[in-house]
């Protein structure tokens, strides 16, 4: 190509054709009749096939034709664009080459100086290869192109070309039209005629027009719509230009039919050639986000919108819209959107307008929200020791940057890591003392990362941090220097209060035994006491106090000292008392096992005497000629004590030896080993010096002979010693008691308790102190471990399996007589041992012996199996099972050990419970968890039934805290489920030990008697309780009525208030035992409120009898003496409330607060304990003798009266049915209580049970009948009060015969029928003397006071 810098404007044209014949074209011909005659046609470019390479075949072929026009005058520029844009295509050739057609001509780049340079710019729908843009300097001024895009213009013209290309992207154009035609409804079918008639035609008629479009390809209708008939269509091509496209629609104006009546104004186009981008590509929330619209389409005219929310985008504080024109050919309209966040999520959309053209691009976009993990709380410890924080993304993203800040009261930076390809960053601490000092340990400093990525997105994560200073020590300053025997103590303090774990050591690195020292933490820091209270020399050496916090350790050390000295329990003294003749002497002694440098003196008084030393096999004796001459004491008893001194000068005193001086007259008895004595004396002596050698003590043992001294001869009267090797391992454990490190020599111990234990079993059977002194040894160490092994455990059982043997049952009966509590000493002996036991790998465990055995399980975390035990003793004839479901099982917290021990012959021990009444007839079975469990558990357990005579079976435990701590059977939380002849099943909702008690005595509750007697209760207080009430509405209504003399209101005050307290009392008892029988558990301050409430009101009724029957003996005995109403109510109301509250209250206040007021099983005052119910029978049953009494004497009264006793017929009317009400009422009451008392002691018949629970249930019927109804004044009230007509006749005739008509006169309706209902079929006529009104009033009458 020839330079263009002689030309001042240069154009290259594309030319398509078409040939069917030849294709040796000669351009010259066809294209210079079409140009300006000035034109020069400078370069041909050869000829380039457009479409497929020709074949023989005659098919007519397209060519492109690059042709290169060189002009001198710019100006022809927009004349020559005009004239191409006029021409009509094709242009058919000439006649002498009729196959050869010019399709189109276009200019594709126009080359024109600009200052020293030549540009070449490409036109609308061309642009430059890819490859020149990257090879060619493109243009400064329209040279910024998009990235990834093909330039428009270029500095000077490529030697070799290619040149501006056509841009071939196919561009689908959805068009639409309309028809002024009416719309018919077979448009919308589009297998109608009519559809097809019209698809037809537009679409040859589209065809035609759309074809000069460069790259034209196809065109489709693809439906109607109504509007008059709205065409839509699609039209596919490469380049859609405004122009083109008018000329192409008047092409199709031209082809189509008039009678379509197409309107030429409503062509619409819609092109998808806009390009839509989005940087970036991965938006989180608080980026800036650039949405770019491209369109090679000159239009300022750009809108954006977000579809989802219809919102039409404007510029505003978070959306910055800017459209621009790159090289006068691409638009370019970018959408910026500031801190982007979730709500601006979703599909936009940009919409360019162009003439009739709209070029509308959609982009959804999601955004993000930046996820950062860290660990949000650590505890750093002010070690000087690297810490890492990190912080990391779950978002994968090229994090522009992560920056670290802190905030707190202190500050401790750190370095920054940062991991690009991890997406982490790591923040590296190292902290000392001197960054966080004591003062500030435990502060809190926030640490926060936050991510930024390369568009502006933040999100940060707090991570807090606690500093912990490693603890400064401070240990008691003073040195600790003590002998054998005291007590000292060691003080750590921290200045810390963050630790893990504090504990003590030795310097061999043995820890000591919690029990031996407490923690406390305060607010600034802690501090750990080490206390022993007896120190032995295992003390001696130094001790290590540890505060550990994860893997750092503070560390304080403190030596002791510890100075033998032996203590007082270890002291031996001979004699423990001895008689000494005043003339005479006596040999004292104190032993020891060791052999130290020690001071020995004996002190008689303010007299120290010196003591001679004597070793004898590995013992030592400090002995003392004591001369009765050097005292002053004839006749008197002395104390001598002797005194051990160490090199510390720390003093141990032994314990007294008592020495009775005596005139030599008063001595009639002397013997080598005891000495002398008076007749009738009993001297102790240690079983150590019992025998004629000092150095056989070890095989004859220890504890204490009782010699009783007669005439001339000594009888050993009780004799407690046990072997010499049982009482070594008991003092030996004392010591391990005391020793810092308990556990490490525990196994030896069990190991040496159950050798010795099988070494002296024989002789167990004569000595209840070696059987005691074994029971004591397994509870000291019971205490000792934390755990217990397999082979520990079975050491224990192997001594169990001894001592509980049948043959030293009788010894067993011995310690019982002595009241020392030994079988319940084991049991909890037992219990500990099983709670600590640790199976560790072994599944289970389990030990079986004559008499004693052992099973065991460890609970698995994944699907614990049911724990079924069962142990047979074919020996002892019992067996039992042990079942604890799967569910109950599940509660429990992983690796826990359930553990049974049975046990056959310790149910003779344990035999009878507290009221001596039921007695143990089967093993003995104790379970145990290894954890503690504080919600119910329920347990199911089957013992062999070895009493099936027995009337009743009840489920016990053994409750350790019951009888002050001594132990007893309870049932609380058992109870029977099942038995039978063979067995009795048991369930209870706790752990311990159990077994059932038998009572032949009461009956069964599941019987048919004892179902009778709950009948017969709930019956009788239901009725009881409707009389009661009964009564009082009976007493409200005729009160006015009978109360009119002092005599009767005070009769039916006292009647009032018997019903009231009897009511209250039966409700309380009613609502209790229905709860009760329900199986519902009665909380026990409820069941106390219960208890006291019963007893009061059951007092109150028999205090208002009481006061019932004193004002009658009041009225008829001092007649001479008359108190004014009030006062007799005064009295009264204290007698009848006062005294019962008093008793009521003192009951519960001596009984309460020992938990010993009510029963176990059932809310009424206790009798097994404290015989609590005896403050309700003892004052029932003495104000039923006294009633009784009083009656006797009021019915002798008034049948035999004194000479001038005349009462008046009113006032003898109301003594009389005080009589009756105190007769008939006394002997009931007093009854119904006598025969329950009677149900209370062993042996009782059942006859009483039944006649007790007749009686007191129908107690307040009696009391509506027999002191309310019988009444002749109450029953003429009701008469009065409730008459009807038919009844005034009657009425009247009453009351002129009411004088004479006494209530026991059948002619009495109503007495007729209480005398029918007793039986009685006669008539009694009692003649009462009239009384005329003058004798009224007669004040000298001794019975006018009863007025």
């Amino acid at each position: 190509m020839k330079s263009p810098r002689t030309a001042t404007l240069c154009l290259m044209l594309i030319v398509i054709y078409s040939a069917k014949a030849s294709l040796n074209l000669n351009l010259e011909t066809i294209v210079h009749p079409l140009i300006l005659q000035e034109w020069e046609l400078a370069d041909e470019e050869p000829l380039r096939p457009k479409r497929a390479v020709a074949t023989g075949s005659p098919a007519a072929e397209e060519f492109t034709v690059d042709v290169e026009i060189r002009l001198e005058n710019a100006s022809f520029l927009e004349p020559i664009r005009a004239y191409l844009n006029s021409l009509s295509f094709p242009i058919r050739g000439n006649n002498t080459d009729q196959v050869t057609d010019i399709l189109s001509i276009e200019v594709t780049t126009v080359c024109s100086p600009a200052g020293n340079e030549i540009w070449c710019s490409c036109e609308a729908g061309y642009s430059w290869p890819r490859e020149r843009c990257l090879h060619n300097l493109t243009c400064q001024e329209q040279g910024s192109s998009l990235p990834g895009h093909q330039c428009s213009c270029l500095k000077e013209v490529p030697p070799q070309g290619p040149f501006c290309q056509p841009q071939r992207a196919d561009v689908t154009l959805r068009m639409s039209v309309r028809l002024n035609v009416g719309f018919q409804e077979d448009l919308r079918n589009t297998s109608s005629a009519l559809y097809r008639s019209y698809k037809t035609d537009l679409e040859t008629a589209f065809r035609k027009g759309y074809s000069i479009l460069p790259g034209f390809k196809w065109v489709t209708v693809t439906g109607f719509r109504p509007g008059s008939v709205f065409v839509t269509y699609e039209v596919t091509t490469t380049t859609a230009s405004p122009e083109l496209m008018h000329k192409a629609n008047e092409q199709v104006m031209q082809s189509l039919n008039q009678t379509y009546k197409m309107d030429y104004n409503s062509f619409q186009v819609t092109s998808n050639e806009t390009k839509f981008s989005v940087m970036p590509q991965v938006i989180f929330e608080g980026d800036t986000v650039n949405l770019t619209c491209e369109n090679e389409v000159l239009s300022y005219n750009v809108s954006w919108y977000h579809i989802e929310r219809r919102f039409d985008i404007q510029n505003s504080s978070r959306f910055s819209i800017s459209t621009t024109v790159l090289n006068n050919m691409t638009s370019v309209s970018s959408l910026t959107i500031y801190n982007i966040t979730q709500g601006d999520a979703g599909e936009y959309a940009c919409k360019l307008i162009l003439d009739i053209f709209e070029y509308e691009a959609r982009k959804k976009i999601n955004v993000t929200s930046i996820q950062i993990w860290a660990t949000e709380e650590m505890k750093v410890i002010c070690d000087n020791n690297p810490v890492s924080l990190s912080c990391c993304s779950e978002n994968n993203a090229n994090w522009n940057q992560v920056e670290w800040k802190q905030e707190g009261k202190i500050s401790i930076p750190g370095t920054p890591e940062t991991d690009p390809d991890s997406s982490c960053s790591r923040y590296m601490l190292k902290a000392d003392r001197t960054q966080c000092p004591s003062g500030s340990s435990g502060t809190t400093v926030v640490y926060t990362c936050e991510f930024i990525s390369p568009h502006g997105a933040r999100a940060s994560k707090d991570i807090k941090v606690t500093f912990i200073s490693v603890a400064n020590l401070t240990i008691t300053p003073d040195p600790i220097s003590v002998s054998e025997g005291q007590n000292f103590s060691i003080r750590c303090i921290s200045d810390v209060s963050n630790y893990d774990e504090v504990y003590w050591n030795t310097s061999a690195g043995t820890k000591i035994y919690q029990r031996f020292y407490t923690t406390r933490k305060y607010p600034d820091g802690a501090e750990s006491v080490l206390t022993v209270k007896t120190s032995t020399r295992e003390w001696n050496g130094t001790y290590q106090c540890i505060f550990r916090y994860k893997n750092v350790y503070s560390i304080a050390t403190k030596d002791v000292t510890v100075h033998p000295l032996p203590l007082e329990a270890d002291i031996m003294v001979d004699p423990l008392e001895a008689s000494v003749p005043c003339s005479g002497f006596h040999h004292i002694k104190c032993c020891i096992e060791e052999d130290e440098d020690y001071k020995v003196t004996f002190q008689i008084g303010s007299l120290f005497f010196p003591a001679a030393k004597e070793v004898t096999l590995k013992q030592v004796c400090y002995r003392h000629r004591l001369s009765a001459n050097s005292v002053s004491w004839c006749s008197k008893t002395v104390e001598v004590f002797c005194h051990f001194t160490n090199a510390a000068n720390t003093s141990v005193q032994s314990q007294s030896m008592k020495l009775n001086l005596v005139p030599g007259k008063n001595i009639t008895c002397q013997d080598p080993t005891l000495g002398v004595g008076e007749p009738g004396k009993v001297i102790q002596k240690l079983c150590q010096f019992w025998g004629s050698n000092f150095s056989t003590y070890r095989k004859v043992g220890f504890g204490i002979v009782h010699v009783a001294l007669e005439e001339k001869q000594e009888r050993e009267r009780r004799k407690r010693c046990h072997r010499g090797k049982i009482c070594s391992i008991k003092q030996v454990l004392v010591a391990l008691i005391r020793s810092p490190s308990q556990e490490e020599k525990l196994p030896t111990y069990l190991q040496d308790l159950s050798i010795s234990t099988d070494l002296v079993k024989h002789e167990i059977l004569s000595s209840p102190g070696s059987l005691g002194a074994i029971i004591s040894i397994l509870d000291l160490l019971s205490t000792v471990p934390i755990q217990v092994n397999s082979e520990m455990m079975t050491h224990v059982l192997s001594t169990v399996n001894i001592i509980l043997s049948k043959p030293t049952l009788n010894t067993w009966k011995v310690l019982q007589q002595l009241q020392i509590n030994h079988c319940s000493q084991l049991l909890h002996s037992v219990e500990r041992f099983s709670r600590a036991l640790q199976l560790g790998a072994n599944p289970s465990l389990s030990f079986c012996q004559a008499n004693v055995q052992m099973s065991s399980m460890v609970i698995r975390s994944s699907h614990p199996a049911a724990y079924e035990q069962r142990f047979v003793f074919s020996e002892a004839d019992l067996w039992g099972n042990i079942i604890i479901d799967k569910s109950q099982l599940e509660s429990l917290e992983p690796d826990s050990s359930i553990v049974t021990v049975a046990f056959p012959t310790l149910q003779a021990i344990l035999a009878q419970d507290d009221q001596k009444r039921n007695f143990a007839n089967s093993l003995v079975m104790t379970t145990t968890i290894s954890h503690n469990i504080t919600t119910p558990f329920r347990i199911s357990m089957t013992f062999k039934n070895n009493s099936p005579s027995a009337r009743e079976a009840k489920c016990v435990f053994w409750n350790f805290s019951l009888a002050n701590h001594t132990g007893g059977w309870d049932s609380s939380g058992c109870h029977v489920e099942g038995s039978n002849e063979d067995n009795i099943t048991c369930v209870c909702d706790h752990l311990t030990s159990f077994s059932i008690l038998m009572s032949p005595d009461s009956p069964d509750p599941g019987s048919l008697l004892g179902i009778l007697l709950d009948i017969i209760s709930y019956i009788g207080l239901g009725f009881s309780i409707l009389s009661l009430a009964a009564c009082l509405v009976v007493e409200a209504v005729v009160w006015k009525s009978v109360t009119k003399n002092r005599t009767s209101y005070m009769r039916h005050v006292c009647i009032v208030n018997i019903a009231a307290s009897l009511l209250v009392a039966d409700t309380w008892f009613i609502v209790v035992a229905a709860i009760q029988d329900s199986h519902y558990v009665l909380c026990r301050t409820a069941c106390v409120a219960a208890t006291f409430f019963i007893h009061f009101f059951y007092l109150g009724a028999f205090f208002w009898m009481l006061t019932l029957g004193l004002m009658l003996f009041y009225r008829l005995v001092f007649i001479l003496h008359d108190a004014s109403k009030s006062t007799q109510k005064a009295i009264a109301f204290c007698l009848g409330y006062g005294c019962p509250l008093a008793i009521s209250i003192i009951t519960v206040g001596a009984t309460q607060p020992w938990d010993v007021y009510t029963r176990k099983d059932v809310c009424w005052l206790n009798w097994e304990d404290t015989k609590a119910l005896l403050a309700f029978a003892v004052p029932a049953l003495m104000i039923v003798v006294v009633n009784v009494t009083i009656t006797v004497v009021v019915i002798t009264k008034i049948l035999r009266p004194s000479i001038g006793d005349k009462p008046c017929k009113q006032e003898k009317s109301s003594l009389f049915q005080i009589t009756k009400s105190i007769g008939v009422l006394t002997p009931l009451l007093g009854l119904t209580w006598g025969f329950g008392l009677a149900t209370v002691f062993p042996g009782t018949s059942l006859v009483f049970h039944i006649i007790f629970a007749l009686l007191n249930a129908f107690q307040g019927l009696f009391i509506l009948l027999f002191g309310c109804l019988w009444d002749l004044k109450v029953q003429e009230a009701l008469l009065n009060k409730f008459s009807l007509s038919r009844w005034s006749s009657q009425h009247s005739k009453s009351t002129s015969i009411g004088s004479s008509t006494p209530v026991f006169s059948m002619s009495s309706p109503i007495s007729r029928r209480f005398n029918n209902l007793f039986g009685k079929t006669g008539t009694y006529n009692v003649s009462t003397p009239e009384t005329t009104s003058s004798s009224l009033e007669n004040s000298s009458s001794a019975y006018s006071l009863l007025n």
